[in-house]
């Protein structure tokens, strides 16, 4: 097939010692962020992606996949040893992965995470592989009013479908849409929202905007908190990994259903934290030990760890498919491949098939590089919680502060990263969503140059956003998706909503 004969290719690409070298320390460096608190895979990428900036763009990519995959098996570790979750997908983790940690199995419960995850991811990547170039290919077949029309259905799900107050995901969009407009306008040429100063004239760089929202603003918060940490020791023994390799098996029925549930959540803007909250309640409704759920059991960590792989890997899709992101990490991802000179979307598979299939396949290898990584450094990684968090903090903020200088070797970056860095933290305590913000921001100036483009074409008749089957049915459904929640509150009101049995296993963010 066409499929495995470019995947081939794609491996003797990043089939390098230089590549294989990032892979491991994109790897560790990954667990590491996600083993502490808060910091997240969207943070480290932004955090790190100065790093790459005088690698070739495919070895960029697969160190900071490879960041991405480390801190979604660094996040199990807190929540299995601590209880406390590295990454808000790891909540549902902490249900059954603590008490088995509790009660000395430590080590069967990570081994049961770190291959559940292997096992959601390895999924995942196999759909990209067979679906994303399909995708890609219907892609080709779009002109300015199909672009537009998806980028609204992006808009729009974040909207129906994100988590929290459906106004306070508009007011953060808006806010996005506000930056990225500030600047030249591409079309005609004037200056918008500079008021002035010739410094806002290239606008807000996407960088320093999210180096500054993740990454400030999450130091900030969590020095706020002023976070102690304190659990359970351990160490996996090699007898334990094949004990709890041979009772995996038996699960697999949940591993497949979560995995089915973490690729559509990845897909669609549903996200990983919500992917591995429903495929846990899933799992304690279908399963035959669902009473015992909370009480240490194997399958109810199963459950939220290939569910959060799958979706965190699967959102990779709608970025190398059609430009648009399907997660803030993809969406700080996206922003680095725009960096480097490459726009993602359909013609992406065209002109630099190399660079997508070398991609894809760091993908199949950073994951059996991160199981390996993971499943013979947890000691060393739960170590490094009893460092103090007033240390661990001062060397993020100057790495931070590093990263934005060199996008413009200007100090006044590093002003816009700490402004941007107090709106994060502000974000946060305010339970504003920032993830569509930087939605916004990344494909705010696109979702505009197609709209004008389209109107354009048609003088201004906005009608032609249903001129045919395609573009009006991507249309109606990202109009639906916008009114959902109240589409929502309707439904529900004609037919009474059953009793929630899961009511406390909510999302955190």
């Amino acid at each position: 097939m066409e499929e495995i004969s470019a995947l081939l290719q794609g491996f003797s690409v990043i089939l390098t010692p230089m590549n294989i070298g990032l892979m491991f320390v994109g790897i560790i460096l990954g667990v590491l962020i996600g083993v502490l608190p808060g910091l997240g895979g969207a943070n480290g990428v932004a955090i790190l992606l100065p790093l790459t900036f005088t690698m070739s763009p495919t070895s960029a990519i697969i160190m900071l996949s490879c960041i991405y995959w480390g801190a979604l098996f660094g996040g199990a570790i807190t929540s299995i040893l601590f209880n406390i979750p590295g990454e808000p997908w790891s909540v549902a983790t902490t249900f059954d992965g603590y008490p088995m940690a509790q009660q000395g199995n430590a080590g069967a419960a990570l081994t049961t995470a770190f291959t559940s995850s292997f096992v959601g991811a390895l999924l995942a990547v196999i759909m990209i592989t067979f679906l994303a170039p399909l995708v890609a290919k219907f892609a080709l077949k779009f002109g300015s009013p199909e672009f537009f029309a998806v980028y609204l259905l992006t808009f729009c799900s974040f909207v129906g479908m994100g988590k929290g107050s459906p106004f306070k995901i508009l007011a953060s969009m808006a806010l996005g849409f506000a930056l990225a407009s500030v600047g030249m306008d591409t079309v005609t040429g004037q200056l918008r929202l500079t008021f002035g100063q010739p410094e806002l004239m290239r606008g807000f760089d996407f960088l320093i905007a999210v180096i500054g929202l993740f990454g400030i603003g999450e130091i900030l918060l969590s020095m706020e908190e002023g976070l102690k940490f304190s659990g359970k020791t351990a160490k996996i023994d090699p007898k334990v990994v094949l004990q709890t390799w041979k009772q995996l098996p038996q699960y697999w029925v949940t591993s497949l259903r979560s995995s089915l549930i973490g690729i559509w959540m990845g897909i669609t803007p549903g996200g990983a934290t919500p992917a591995s909250f429903m495929a846990y309640g899933l799992a304690k409704k279908m399963s035959k030990r669902g009473s015992k759920f909370g009480t240490g059991q194997m399958e109810g960590v199963v459950a939220p760890e290939t569910a959060a792989h799958a979706a965190g890997t699967s959102a990779l899709l709608p970025m190398l498919a059609l430009g648009i992101p399907g997660s803030p990490t993809a969406a700080v991802l996206l922003g680095g491949l725009l960096i480097w000179g490459l726009q993602p979307g359909p013609l992406l598979f065209v002109e630099q098939k190399d660079f997508v299939w070398g991609l894809i396949a760091s993908m199949y290898l950073g994951n059996i590089v991160g199981l390996i990584v993971v499943l013979s450094t947890v000691p060393l990684f739960a170590s490094i919680l009893r460092i103090p968090f007033s240390i661990i903090a001062p060397v993020i903020i100057v790495i931070c502060a590093i990263g934005a200088y060199t996008v413009h070797n200007a100090m006044l970056d590093i002003w816009f990263m700490l402004g941007f860095g107090v709106v994060g933290y502000l974000f946060k305590k305010l339970d504003f969503p920032l993830a569509p913000l930087v939605l916004a921001l990344v494909l705010g100036d696109k979702a505009e140059d197609s709209f004008r483009q389209a109107m354009l074409v048609s003088q201004g008749d906005v009608t032609i956003m249903f001129s045919n089957a395609l573009v009006g049915g991507i249309t109606t459904l990202a109009l639906v998706l916008l009114f959902w929640p109240l589409i929502s509150k309707v439904l529900a009101f004609i037919k009474p909503k059953k009793p929630d049995e899961f009511a406390v296993e909510r999302p955190v963010d």
